[in-house]
């Protein structure tokens, strides 16, 4: 007996009964549902056909949607607002969209330009202390250079003012921003060695630790690189004059990398974060209140045992813990970087991360520093010791992108 099923949309299933003893095979439907079949058959070709194009035609509106996207973003990138806070860890850098523009952070054009301001100002202070040191010591040649280094600060006051001026007109172009940035970053990289240059005149004098190192500008090129690695460590003391206002965050003072590990051991204040130590990605917070620009002396010390740590600010301990990376020795052969946070080995920079301020003083001890050593440290006692792994001295340290040395004025205030 054959009976028709039920019909769901244009689809038909027709019912045939088979004897328990007889063959399936031989109860073939009729020549009437071969041809209903026929007909499915062809609309399933002909609806996949159809899903096909669409896919095909979806496909073409991706593609167009991503090239307009990347457009956007290129034009925007300057106008998006500093990156989001990150947790603490290996999980601070997930997710987080790197500036891989080799120029200054996606900060706002006027927060930029009052940088650039504040770097030029710098500059102009340095000069002046050329001339009064020119004329103590009565040079044609350095006179020449004093007016050529004049001359260059204000043609750069003369394409800040432009800038100024179109941003107020509504005139700012973001295509061209790239380039102007780059004329200015090249000219102020060539001012700073000049300058520098100028300088050294005055560096005979003066002992090889007497200097500190600034970084205007929150970039992802303007960095020191410290010659020597650091050798394997089971405990350690890291010591260091800073002076900052940088906001939001002071950015890196340093980090050290190695083969496997980009955060062996590394200190970071990132965004409203407060400042943070970490050792093999493990994370402690500190208790430092020092982003006022003024000058002040931190250390930190460390032991693999236990992972114990004590903070200290100004020659007086704030802080302590434990349970950071114990029994984890600070591992040998690796790239250490004063002002910038290393995302890999010797590199991967991203500005927001960042070191605004100065810097001086960065001494680093195998040992735990007893709080007499630091307090000595603090208040530039004669006594006080240098690092016996990296010791503060001009020799030891390479400059990049801008970042400036000269002399260190905070222990002689305090004197």
């Amino acid at each position: 007996l054959r009976g028709r099923g039920q019909g769901f949309g244009q689809t038909r299933f027709i019912c045939t009964s088979v004897p328990l003893d007889g063959d399936m095979c031989a109860a073939a439907p009729g020549a009437g549902s071969a041809e209903e079949l026929k007909s499915t058959v062809l609309q399933l070709r002909e609806t996949v056909l159809q899903q096909k194009e669409t896919i095909m035609n979806q496909k073409e509106t991706i593609r167009e949607l991503t090239a307009k996207l990347g457009r956007c973003e290129s034009q925007s990138v300057l106008e998006a607002p500093p990156g989001e806070p990150k947790g603490g860890g290996a999980g601070r850098k997930a997710g987080f969209a790197k500036n891989t523009m080799g120029d200054l952070s996606r900060a706002p054009a006027a927060e930029t330009l009052s940088q650039l301001g504040q770097t030029l100002q710098s500059l102009k202070t340095r000069l002046e202390n050329l001339e009064q040191f020119s004329r103590m010591n009565s040079s044609s040649q350095t006179n020449n250079l004093k007016d050529i280094l004049q001359n260059k600060i204000d043609d750069l006051e003369k394409q800040v003012l432009s800038r100024v001026n179109s941003l107020e007109e509504g005139k700012f172009n973001p295509k061209n921003e790239s380039e102007e940035r780059g004329k200015i970053e090249s000219t102020l990289t060539s001012l700073h060695q000049r300058i520098s240059d100028l300088e050294k005149g005055q560096k005979d004098n003066r002992p090889p630790d007497r200097f500190q190192l600034t970084f205007p500008l929150r970039t992802n090129y303007m960095y020191a690189k410290v010659k020597k690695s650091l050798p394997e460590m089971y405990a350690f003391s890291v010591c260091m004059w800073m002076k900052s206002n940088a906001s939001p965050g002071m950015g890196t003072p340093f980090s050290y990398a190695v083969p496997g590990q980009a955060n062996e051991l590394v200190l970071i204040e990132w965004g409203n974060n407060p400042m943070e130590i970490l050792i093999n990605d493990k994370v402690a917070k500190l208790p430092f209140v020092i982003n006022d620009g003024k000058w002040h002396h931190i250390c930190v010390t460390w032991t693999t045992r236990d992972g114990v740590w004590e903070a200290y600010q100004d020659g007086t301990q704030t802080g302590s813990g434990e349970n950071l990376a114990p029994y984890h020795p600070i591992k040998p052969q690796g790239v250490l970087v004063l002002g910038q946070e290393q995302d890999t080995l010797g590199g991967g920079f991203d500005a927001t991360q960042a070191f605004v301020g100065e810097l001086a003083h960065f001494n680093v001890w195998d040992r735990k520093l007893s709080p007499g050593e630091v307090y000595s440290l603090a208040t530039c006692s004669t006594r006080a010791l240098s690092g016996n792994v990296i010791a503060w001295a001009e020799a030891n340290i390479d400059i990049y992108g801008g970042a400036t040395k000269w002399t260190f004025e905070a222990c002689r205030q305090l004197n």
